[in-house]
């Protein structure tokens, strides 16, 4: 319902214009949710049993997403940077690192329940609501609730571990096993780590946005005290520059400053990098301050000695750490926002070649041409062992072309009866839609060459 807005008010002409633009950024997420089901990037959890709350399976052509994301990433910034080396550390965690690490006391949300539906929420998700987001009904006193996953370990009721919320803790826990076996390396240094972990939200949505499984690719950076300001500033310009490097909407992205009151407990300053979804501002990545709190807290609850000793000098010290996160579901769901386009008769996902689940699609002209299949099959197989190609034969080529421009395929090859005689093939871009003939035995190197691009 549109209100008519007073004279002391937003004007109507605004509002009807923010109500059209919201109507059309949901018709655009419920559009991009539709092609991840239909496509194969992203199915509902359990469908067959009646789906499980916010619950999401990477599909084909979604874990080819994921797992190219996750590649360049680790490549970037740990294969590529002489200052930086991976962690792979446990998700069932000792209760202990927990309570040292304040997570047990801290890590929680406050919690508001309906009085009459008893439906909850985050007092974040109901600011100016005025009441229950279902039907409207009075909400309780807010009460704090614990996001962590707690279990027990053995076959009965023995000590209790929880689920990690984050992955940085098993950083911190481990480091001075890094130090011992990785060598005394000079400050400042990184260990980085992909991983999942896991909250119990309170109120998860917005398709793979808030999720109570999810997977995090994270550095905990260690510096010298009076150095954090400078890495900090340096880790935020990397940040900059991956989501440009792999194609986030520059246009849809803003840095906040989170103001103390709304800071995690162990974190002293923290910028957050927020997207424009299609369901409003949200936050896509995080960079924070976390000081010494970490190690201090470990080193004094464990009685292990935790101090960096300088190489050169001797000198012991508590290194301070810089922590740059990345959400892989969250870089997944702007991926796809950035890149979805409606263009005529055609949907097109103008994802980079570097992501994109295929790099080529080979198709012969006619599926019922033997001739046709076979020279077509040849080139396919032979591109497969260079690129990451498909093969697709269903329907008509152009429906084959959409089909393959709606998941992202920056290029298709059609074998034609031109190429029986002139052993050549048509090459089919996806953004332009131009295409040129190249010969068959020039054919990986001109895909790879114009995938680099």
């Amino acid at each position: 319902m549109i209100k008519v807005a007073r004279a002391s008010q937003t004007p109507l002409l605004i509002i009807l214009s923010m109500n059209k633009e919201k109507g059309e950024n949901l018709d655009r997420m419920e559009k991009i949710v539709a092609l991840c089901k239909r496509r194969g990037f992203i199915f509902p959890g359990f469908e067959i049993y009646g789906g499980l709350a916010n619950s999401w399976d990477f599909g084909p052509l979604g874990v080819e997403l994921k797992n190219n994301i996750k590649n360049l990433w680790w490549e970037r910034f740990v294969r590529q940077r002489d200052d930086v080396i991976g962690l792979d550390s446990a998700i069932i965690t000792n209760s202990k690192v927990w309570e040292a690490s304040g997570h047990l006391k801290e890590f929680s949300d406050p919690l508001v329940e309906c009085k009459k539906c008893h439906e909850r929420f985050r007092i974040e998700d109901i600011k100016d609501q005025g009441g229950c987001l279902e039907c409207g009904s009075e909400l309780t006193v807010a009460k704090m609730f614990n996001l962590m996953f707690k279990t027990n370990l053995g076959p009965t009721e023995g000590d209790t571990v929880y689920l990690r919320p984050e992955t940085a803790q098993g950083m911190f826990v481990d480091f001075k096993n890094i130090l011992d076996s990785a060598g005394r390396r000079p400050l400042p240094f990184g260990i980085a780590q992909i991983g999942k972990a896991f909250r119990n939200e309170i109120t998860p949505g917005n398709f793979i946005f808030r999720t109570r499984e999810f997977e995090m690719m994270e550095i905990e950076y260690f510096v010298r005290e009076k150095d954090w300001e400078n890495s900090f500033e340096g880790w935020r310009v990397e940040m900059r520059d991956w989501m440009e490097e792999i194609g986030i909407d520059a246009k849809k992205i803003h840095e906040t400053e989170v103001p103390e009151s709304e800071r995690a407990h162990y974190s002293k300053k923290t910028i957050d990098f927020e997207y424009d979804f299609p369901f409003g501002k949200k936050e896509l990545y995080g960079l924070a301050y976390r000081g010494d709190f970490d190690l201090k807290n470990h080193e004094k609850a464990s009685g292990k000695n935790l101090k960096y000793r300088d190489p050169d000098t001797g000198e012991e010290i508590l290194p301070y750490v810089v922590e740059p996160t990345w959400g892989v579901e969250r870089t997944v769901l702007a991926l796809l926002d950035s890149s979805y386009y409606e263009e005529k008769d055609r949907t097109v996902l103008k994802l980079k070649p570097c992501l994109a689940p295929y790099k080529a699609a080979v198709f012969p002209l006619l599926a019922n041409k033997p001739k046709l299949v076979e020279l077509a099959r040849k080139v396919y197989e032979d591109l497969q062992k260079e690129i990451f190609a498909v093969w697709d034969d269903r329907g008509n080529i152009g429906k084959r072309y959409y089909s393959q421009d709606e998941i992202g395929t920056p290029f298709c090859v059609t074998v034609d009866f031109d190429s029986l005689e002139k052993k050549d093939a048509t090459v089919r871009d996806r953004d332009t839609a131009k295409q040129e003939r190249v010969k068959i035995k020039d054919l990986s190197v001109f895909l790879k060459e114009k995938l680099q691009n």
